[in-house]
């Protein structure tokens, strides 16, 4: 059995607590767009993709061929709070600092524009623990749940992907991260997941998950020991 060397971390939902913030958002612009949708519809439908995906998917509702400022409205709304509202994942940096210890390399791959990324780990304090090892859906051809976003992060770490794990919260994440073969553990712990937890497990198992938590405390061990599952 391969040993795990590397954790590649979803950003929005596992390390910082972003997603409701996303959620209320995406969902006034849509409905400003003439596509209304609860954040909850979202979360089912969209938790994890990139925005250009959430670009194309209001385009087809509405016949129209581009919409330029979709993007840059929905961002430009969502930093704004983040200075005052932006907070980490309970558990974060003990997580981060217990897989160091071990000598585990890690790298982040967001659904999330390279604009959102850099602004989340600045204004989080998570940036220089991934200087250089940050990677957006802007970098590859498709997102997730294609692999191609985690297949770019082992590249980068020159790390093979069957010696990676991954955390994320969302099933696109765990899909694209099974595609990429590598072992893939759920996360449930967000805000954005408070009374659906078990619910949204299932999916994630579904999806191919070997174990899901709704707290980090034992997430160094499952994510670094294939053979464990919960």
């Amino acid at each position: 059995m391969t040993d795990i060397r590397a954790v590649i971390f979803d950003l929005d939902g596992c390390l910082v607590d972003s997603e409701v913030m996303s959620l209320q958002v995406l969902a006034e612009e849509m409905a400003a767009e003439g596509v209304p949708a609860t954040p909850d519809e979202l979360r089912q439908r969209f938790l994890g993709v990139s925005i250009q995906a959430i670009v194309d998917h209001i385009a087809e509702a509405t016949d129209r061929a581009v919409l330029p400022d979709f993007a840059r409205r929905f961002e430009d709304r969502l930093l704004a709070r983040y200075d005052a509202e932006l907070r980490l994942i309970p558990g974060a940096p003990a997580l981060l600092d217990a897989l160091e210890a071990r000598g585990t390399a890690m790298a982040i791959a967001t659904g999330g524009s390279l604009r959102r990324l850099g602004t989340t780990l600045r204004v989080s304090g998570l940036e220089a623990r991934f200087q250089g090892r940050a990677f957006s859906a802007d970098q590859v051809a498709h997102g997730k749940p294609a692999p191609d976003l985690f297949l770019l992060a082992a590249e980068r770490l020159g790390i093979a992907p069957e010696a990676c794990a991954v955390m994320e919260d969302s099933p696109h994440g765990v899909t694209g991260a099974v595609a990429a073969g590598m072992r893939a553990v759920g996360f449930v712990g967000g805000s954005h997941l408070q009374g659906m937890r078990d619910d949204h497990a299932a999916r994630l198992r579904a999806a191919g998950a070997a174990a899901v938590l709704a707290e980090l405390a034992a997430m160094p061990d499952m994510l670094l020991n294939p053979s464990r599952t919960s």
